[in-house]
């Protein structure tokens, strides 16, 4: 699997529940943050600015999802990408 042109395919990266000020946030809780966490798996020919491997933060509304060999993975465009860490 491979993108193209401007688009990066991402894996979502689960980091398990936080401890915020002695209180447990969930997956639920952290519903309400914008951007989600992922690893970019794929990237298109025209995107420069990150590499394969990166970790990066996303807008949660950005894409669509594909099952690939019984995976989920996001397909969503560079300029929805907001961090890279």
């Amino acid at each position: 699997m491979r993108a193209v042109n401007d688009y990066v395919i991402v894996e979502k990266v689960n980091d398990g529940p936080k401890k915020v000020s002695g209180l447990l946030l969930t997956d639920k809780t952290d519903s309400d943050n914008r951007y989600k966490k992922a690893t970019i798996i794929s990237k298109g020919d025209l995107v420069t600015i990150i590499n394969e491997g990166d970790t990066v933060f996303y807008d949660k509304h950005a894409g669509h999802d594909i099952s690939y060999d019984d995976k989920m993975y996001r397909c969503i465009k560079v300029r929805d990408i907001v961090l890279v860490e």
